[in-house]
C-alpha cells in the first residue's frame, strides 16, 4: 500500500503554516504553532491517532490566538482530506469515548465530503494557558470545514476545563483512527453513491 500523506503550506498575513501528515503512521509528533497548549493537544491527536505529523506556525500572536489555531486548524484538515485521498476502502464512519479523569468526550465523524461540525465541549474558563477557550471548539469547526467531515464532539461531563479539551483531542484522535483504516484494499469508496 502507498502511504498516505497530506503535504500543506499556507501564508496569508496573519498565519505562515506548513503541516505534514502521514496516516499510516506511529504517532510521531513535531509541533510548534507558539501555542503551548495548542501543542500539546495536536502531539496527543498525533499520538492516539498513531499519525506521524509535522507542523510548524508563525503566527500574530502579538493580536492574539485566533488566527493561529483557526489557520492551523484549516491545515490539518486540508493536510487530512489530502492524505485519505479518494477514500477507496476506509473505514468513513467512527465514534470514539476518551475519558482523562472526572471527564469524559465522545466524538463521532463521517469522512462524508460534507463539512458539519458540532462541538459541545462546556469549557467555562476563559482561556487553558495561551489558547482561549473559544478557540478550542472552534478550532474543531475549522478542522471539520477543511477536511470535509462531519463531526460531532461532546464533552459528556468534565469539572476542569484542561480535561476536557484533552478529553476531546484524545476522542477525535481516536475516531479518526478507525475512520481511516482500510477495510479491504480494493473495496470502494463506502457510499451507496459511489463517491464521497
Amino acid at each position: 500500500m502507498t502511504q498516505r500523506i497530506g503535504e500543506v503550506e499556507r501564508s496569508t498575513r496573519e498565519t505562515e503554516i506548513s503541516a505534514r501528515l502521514v496516516l499510516d503512521g506511529t504517532g510521531e509528533a513535531s509541533v510548534a504553532t507558539g501555542i503551548g497548549f495548542l501543542d500539546h493537544m495536536l502531539s496527543a491527536l498525533a499520538l492516539h491517532a498513531s499519525f506521524d505529523l509535522t507542523l510548524s506556525c508563525r503566527g500574530d500572536l502579538d493580536i492574539d490566538d485566533h488566527h493561529t489555531a483557526e489557520d492551523c486548524a484549516i491545515v490539518l484538515g486540508e493536510a487530512l482530506r489530502q492524505a485519505v485521498g479518494d477514500k477507496n476502502g476506509i473505514t468513513r464512519f467512527a465514534s470514539a469515548y476518551a475519558p482523562l479523569d472526572e471527564a469524559l468526550a465522545r466524538v463521532v465523524i463521517d469522512l462524508s465530503g460534507r463539512p458539519f461540525a458540532h462541538a459541545d465541549l462546556g469549557l467555562t474558563r476563559e482561556a487553558i494557558g495561551a489558547l482561549s477557550c473559544e478557540n478550542i471548539p472552534h478550532f474543531f469547526r475549522s478542522f471539520a470545514h477543511a477536511a470535509a467531515l462531519t463531526l460531532h464532539a461532546d464533552v459528556l461531563r468534565s469539572e476542569n476545563d484542561h480535561h476536557a479539551a484533552e478529553a476531546a483531542f484524545k476522542a477525535l484522535a481516536l475516531a479518526l483512527r478507525q475512520a481511516v483504516e482500510i477495510r479491504r484494499a480494493g473495496a470502494g469508496v463506502p457510499s451507496t453513491k459511489g463517491v464521497l
